[in-house]
């Protein structure tokens, strides 16, 4: 009896937040995560802020696509986020963290596209990479003579005549990010493909070798891509892998590679041209939708034709438009609820 009486008192806690007893306590949108969907966010939310002056403007914060998510599944209520940014599909595990913890009203909102690039110093030398080049310069084992050995690689020139002679330092995403997922999909796993494995690894070798990166000239950056761009200041060797609205706004001092041959830009990247590119997102947590003030209309506001359609706000400021029946499918979606 004493464990049905706590068991239900369990679950009606659980329910009263779920059904907004918080809502006298919060009036602004809190929204967290992606440091790739960060500008664009801040820049909607600066203009929603102008445009319903009944509601208070959104607090957008960044920390990454998982850190962002782990908040948004820790629950629902007014100490909860209501927005998490992504650069990156939710994944099946954190859905299963929020359905744990009462979040079961997911809505995602892809709302266009990115590029991830690499850049070095504008005053540096031209890179020309491929997915194999990135790889064997940044795992810590390559493939040489048939077997695993230590990466020997100390110069780009190294790995392939045409690459410049310069000593191997990148800065990459760390595995806070979502640019790091799409990284090592796009990147290291092609580039390992490429360059082969030795038959008849393990799954768990496998995995370790394409995830454990050289400890000398690889820094994984766990903070947004300012902090990336710091490190290229410092040291003009690195090259620094970023999101490609980010290389636009600071084009003036970065040089951006080509990547089996073609420049990302909007335009190559709308195209399906340029091969490490991947869409962006948000995820709305429905519950709070009519708790906290102003969700549903940011939602609109964010997918408006003026905010990220062609020639819109966004788009100026880096985001590549996708299509616009895609995104009345995804606002329709949206306002009907879907998951």
């Amino acid at each position: 009896m004493k464990t049905a009486l706590l068991v239900s008192a369990a679950v009606i806690a659980l329910a009263m937040t779920s059904t907004g007893a918080f809502a006298q306590s919060r009036d602004t949108i809190q929204v967290s995560g992606s440091s790739t969907v960060l500008p664009f966010a801040s820049i909607v939310a600066e203009e929603f802020g102008s445009a319903f002056p009944e509601f208070k403007t959104p607090v957008v914060g960044s920390g990454g696509t998982g850190a962002g998510l782990k908040q948004f599944c820790e629950g629902v209520g007014d100490n909860t986020i209501d927005i998490a940014n992504a650069s990156r599909p939710i994944k099946d595990s954190e859905r299963e963290v929020c359905t744990t913890n009462g979040v079961t009203d997911i809505r995602e909102v892809q709302f266009g596209f990115d590029g991830i690039v690499f850049a070095s110093a504008a005053t540096g030398p031209d890179f020309a990479l491929t997915p194999v080049m990135v790889y064997k310069a940044l795992a810590a084992q390559v493939m040489v003579d048939g077997k695993l050995v230590d990466n020997p690689y100390k110069t780009w020139k190294e790995i392939d005549a045409s690459l410049p002679d310069m000593p191997i330092v990148l800065a990459i995403p760390a595995s806070n990010h979502g640019t790091r997922e799409v990284f090592q999909e796009k990147v290291v796993a092609a580039g390992a493909e490429e360059a082969g494995l030795p038959e008849g690894l393990s799954d768990e070798d496998k995995a370790k070798a394409l995830t454990t990166f050289r400890q000398d000239g690889v820094t994984e950056i766990a903070g947004d891509y300012t902090e990336t761009l710091a490190r290229l200041k410092s040291d003009p060797n690195t090259v620094g892998v970023f999101g490609l609205s980010f290389y636009d706004e600071n084009k003036d001092t970065l040089k951006v590679a080509t990547v089996d041959g073609i420049v990302p830009t909007n335009e190559s990247v709308a195209a399906g041209e340029y091969p490490v590119s991947r869409p962006l997102y948000f995820y709305v947590k429905g519950q709070h939708i009519g708790i906290v003030p102003g969700i549903e209309e940011y939602v609109q506001f964010f997918l408006s034709d003026a905010m990220i359609g062609e020639g819109s706000t966004l788009e100026a400021a880096g985001l590549i438009p996708q299509p616009a029946d895609k995104t009345a499918e995804v606002l329709a979606a949206f306002e009907a609820g879907a998951k």
